[in-house]
């Protein structure tokens, strides 16, 4: 959990720096603005800008393709000013652009404070309710096609070393088998492991959480449904595991 937490406050702390970057930007416009610059600094300007805004937003953000349409500006005819253009128009034309650069560079600051204070939102609610599932569960998703012998979950239970294996139809998590479920239908029941699919005696449906539950609420879905597994999802997406061990380690750490 300590290098979660650690992980969130780098993230917080690199937010901060590149919103302080930007606004320097920012500051350095508006004295563009005044100054009326030569095409060489404003140009020096732009490129320093755009890698600023593929470092923070990616080089396929649509910030970058703004800033471009920026440069031109919204007055495009005036670059196509003929001699009996009206004295000033380029003037005109430059500080047009230098204004809508201005409003980009607004629009990326507070796209960047805004993600810094869902942070500190999500700083506050996990103060508040305490470590998430997310903090505890294992990533990696162990799964199983419903086809497959109880035999084969039992080499994979082994070969990963782990308590349950979710079970899959296609492209779909559809439902779970632990040792438990092995040991009632192959030890208990007398059940042919190497011809019974896993289809016959996997636990179905699915008992799943979001990875933003509380450790708390996992404990409460473990004794409500009575399994030692939960699937963690997020969106609705499953991307993990947390098991009473996970459980265990957290509590363990607390005392």
């Amino acid at each position: 959990m300590e290098s979660q937490v650690a992980t969130k406050a780098n993230r917080a702390e690199s937010l901060d720096q590149d919103i302080h970057r930007l606004r320097e930007q920012l500051d350095a416009l508006k004295k563009h603005l005044m100054n009326e610059p030569s095409a060489e600094v404003l140009n020096d300007f732009d490129a320093m800008t755009e890698d600023m805004l593929a470092e923070f937003f990616g080089s396929s953000s649509p910030l970058l393709d703004t800033y471009d349409y920026a440069e031109v500006g919204e007055a495009a005819g005036l670059l196509n000013l003929t001699d009996e253009a009206p004295e000033g128009a380029n003037s005109q034309s430059q500080r047009e652009t230098i204004r809508q650069r201005h409003r980009v560079l607004e629009s990326a600051i507070a796209d960047l404070e805004s993600r810094r204070a869902s942070l500190a939102k999500e700083a506050v609610k996990r103060k508040s309710t305490g470590p998430r599932v997310s903090d505890f569960m294992a990533t990696t998703v162990r799964s199983i096609s419903l086809d497959a012998t109880l035999r084969e979950a039992g080499q994979l239970l082994q070969k990963w070393k782990i308590g349950s294996l979710l079970v899959q139809s296609g492209d779909e998590f559809i439902g779970s088998i632990s040792e438990t479920e092995l040991t009632s239908e192959v030890v208990a029941s007398g059940t042919d492991a190497t011809t019974t699919t896993v289809e016959t005696c996997m636990r179905e449906p699915l008992v799943m959480l979001e990875n933003s539950d509380s450790i708390v609420e996992a404990v409460r879905l473990m004794k409500e449904k009575g399994t030692r597994h939960l699937a963690v999802t997020e969106s609705g997406r499953v991307i993990g595991v947390v098991s009473v061990s996970d459980v265990i380690r957290y509590y363990s750490g607390v005392i």
